[in-house]
């Protein structure tokens, strides 16, 4: 459906080709030839949905290299030029009153002008009017324009389809004295390709047309790469033939250059739906999240606590999940992002490293050493600066805390299918504290190297510091494959000589695609597996009292409906943890990673076998905002989910969860069972136990918001 308030501005000025291919004829030659170092670019600005061309746009190019600016308008035809560029990397912006902001890239140079096409997207107003009956003309006879001018190119060619235009019909030849200079008929046909036609002209210049650029608006991201060219130009439409077989119009420009921007990848697991960034500029782009959500567990722990999972926390009550505000810094290829973390993730994701000091309330339990890291990065789950090399598709090497993505569900609920993932994705790192090599040598592939302290820890635990990466292959719009190895690291505190190696892999297949449908509109699953072990000190990979093993595996799939504006998710995975290295602890009396509990010890060949189900349906009005609902089953072969009453004991935490606590709520001081009833003063019933149980289900609600 065309934009009302393009058609209203194209009415006011109808494209008058001729005139202003003759004008540009002489700018641009003057601009090609006069000058040795000086470059040029134009272009379009246009309306995003019709496509039609806006009149009266400011456009400001922007040096990236110099900080430079100059400005121009676009004409009554939507063109616009700039000449005598200093040659060099440039953002182009197009700025309207009615419209959203658009930008684009492009390189200008003294031998090649640069094509740039600004699509504006019309900005939300109900209350616009529909078209009078004058606009609807004035729309009819543009588009009659449109075909009398595609009629006059295809007439340019010669009647013997050798497809050499007429000499007499050929633009003039280039200013004498213009060595090395490319043609300029080739410039301005490539600039405007709608009003020169462009067959027979030479294509011998030093740079080609098919290598100006053209690239649509992007997002910025703090990544960088080269500049896309522009699509091939279609052939004029044939009337003869039905419309149904006609070759398709002109669509805008993809971008092959710019890592896995070539396809729309928001229907991903894992990945944030949203495409427009609000109050983006040059140098910052702006990143605030809410998660907050409801859970009813049905064991109805006394104490309200819920065991076991990195998003789920507290039953019966409503509670702020996350809280986060930063976003990405990028100027003259500098990088650098910082993403505050309030809210319960502040908590519950710093007390499964066990790594960092002494923990307050822990009394003299901890890691290794002092500056207490559990409170300098809690409030922090992304920080790190950098810088990006112009190497093939783009070169990033960065340093901080950065998010690791094993087991493919995001540390960002919003990004995910499901609230609560399985085993695979809750037991696995979130986060890597170290440095990384983002290396893209295609536009579908990219390669990261990590050096980190360990795995999902603030310091390292022992003398290895951690080693892995990731591999990210995404050669088609409907296709992910992503691979995550970790080796090398010592990650156990106590065991110097234990080193842990894991591999995680998953895929991702949209296997239904009919966006616009009022009934499916899409279809995909995923696939990750994972396996793992440790190793050395007296532990081993594959057998007897002392093995330690990881293997599990987790399958959803996703139905989305009424061109998405709804979505059904539903999956679940198994988890075989022997020695229960990657289970999460239970918070028995505030015990945390470091401190562990003698009411779930987790030991070389101690068994932890787990499997869970989920069912989501999300409905998404705006791709700013989730509103979801969620029931899950979750059971284990041991006791290890909150029941009625609790893991909390009589009076609250006592400070001491590595020891068993008295009836009395005072601790026993000890962690042996005998010693403790003895130091209780009345035998096995003045010990106080948690009541865990084999199984948990809940139903939980929430709405999520990230611009």
């Amino acid at each position: 459906m065309k934009s009302i308030k393009a058609v209203r501005e194209v009415s006011q000025a109808i494209p008058v080709v001729p005139a202003c291919a003759a004008f540009l004829w002489g700018a641009l030659s003057l601009a090609a030839f006069g000058q040795a170092k000086v470059g040029l670019a134009g272009g379009i600005t246009r309306d995003s949905s019709s496509g039609k061309p806006v009149a009266e746009v400011q456009v400001t190019a922007h040096n990236l290299d110099k900080g430079t600016d100059r400005a121009t308008v676009s004409n009554a035809d939507g063109i616009f030029t700039l000449t005598n560029l200093e040659p060099g990397l440039y953002e182009f912006e197009a700025i309207k009153d009615g419209f959203r902001k658009s930008s684009a890239r492009a390189d200008v140079d003294e031998l090649r002008a640069a094509r740039v096409e600004l699509r504006l997207e019309l900005a939300d107003n109900s209350n616009e009017a529909p078209l009078t009956e004058r606009e609807k003309a004035m729309l009819a006879r543009i588009e009659r324009l449109e075909q009398r001018l595609a009629a006059m190119e295809a007439a340019s060619v010669s009647k013997d389809g050798s497809g050499t235009q007429p000499q007499s019909a050929r633009l003039g030849p280039p200013e004498p004295g213009a060595r090395n200079a490319p043609d300029t008929r080739v410039l301005l046909a490539s600039l405007y390709p709608s009003a020169i036609p462009t067959t027979g002209l030479s294509t011998q210049s030093p740079q080609a047309p098919g290598a100006l650029q053209n690239p649509p608006p992007q997002k910025s991201s703090g990544k960088s790469g080269p500049i896309p060219t522009p699509p091939t130009p279609v052939a004029p439409p044939d009337h003869r033939l039905p419309d149904a077989l006609q070759a398709p119009g002109a669509a805008a420009a993809v971008d092959n250059q710019t890592p896995f921007a070539f396809g729309d990848f928001s229907w991903l697991n894992g990945s944030a739906r949203t495409k427009d960034t609000v109050l983006d500029t040059k140098f910052f782009t702006p990143e605030v999240r809410f998660d907050t959500h409801y859970m009813e567990d049905f064991n109805q722990p006394i104490d309200h606590t819920i065991v076991g999972s990195t998003e789920s926390f507290r039953s019966g009550e409503v509670q702020i999940e996350q809280a986060s505000v930063g976003g990405d810094f990028h100027w003259q290829n500098v990088r650098g992002r910082i993403l505050f973390m309030e809210g319960l993730f502040a908590v519950t994701t710093p007390r499964n490293d066990a790594s960092s000091a002494t923990y307050a309330g822990i009394g003299n339990t901890g890691g290794v050493g002092q500056w207490d890291l559990q409170n300098a990065y809690k409030y922090v789950s992304e920080a790190y600066g950098g810088y990006h090399f112009n190497v093939q598709r783009g070169l990033n090497v960065d340093a901080g805390i950065f998010v690791s993505y094993i087991g493919l569900f995001s540390y960002y609920n919003f990004d995910n299918w499901a609230y609560q993932p399985s085993y695979v994705s809750s037991n696995t790192p979130w986060f890597f504290n170290g440095a990384r090599v983002q290396w893209f040598p295609t536009n579908k592939l990219k390669i990261e190297p990590w050096f980190i302290n360990g795995w999902q820890s603030y310091a390292k635990f022992n003398g290895h510091p951690g080693l892995g990466g990731q591999v990210l292959w995404m050669p088609k719009e409907w296709f992910k494959l992503v691979a995550n190895q970790y080796g090398y690291g010592q990650d156990n505190l106590g065991l110097p000589k234990t080193q842990r190696i894991h591999t995680d892999d998953s895929i991702e297949v949209r296997y239904y695609s009919k966006p616009e449908s009022l009934g499916l509109s899409k279809m995909a699953f995923s696939l990750t597996v994972d396996a793992g072990c440790q190793y050395g000190g007296g532990i081993n990979c594959h057998s007897g009292a002392n093995k330690s093993s990881f293997l599990g595996g987790m399958l959803y799939n996703r139905i989305w409906f009424h061109k998405d504006l709804y979505a059904i998710t539903l999956g679940g995975g198994v988890m075989n943890n022997t020695g229960r290295y990657l289970t999460l602890l239970p918070p028995i009396d505030g015990a945390w990673a470091a401190s562990g509990t003698p009411y779930f010890t987790e030991n070389a060949g101690q068994t932890a076998k787990m499997w869970d189900s989920t069912i989501t349906f999300q409905y998404m009005p705006r791709q700013y905002i989730t509103w979801w609902a969620e029931a899950g089953y979750r059971h284990a072969n041991i006791p290890y989910f909150a029941g009625r009453g609790g893991v909390t004991p009589p009076g609250g935490n006592n400070g001491f969860p590595q020891y068993y606590t008295c009836m009395s709520g005072a601790t026993s001081g000890t962690s042996n069972l005998a010693a403790a009833e003895t130091a209780c003063g009345g035998g096995a019933g003045s010990v106080w136990f948690p009541d865990l149980r084999h199984s948990e289900a809940k139903l939980s609600l929430g709405v999520m918001v990230k611009f």
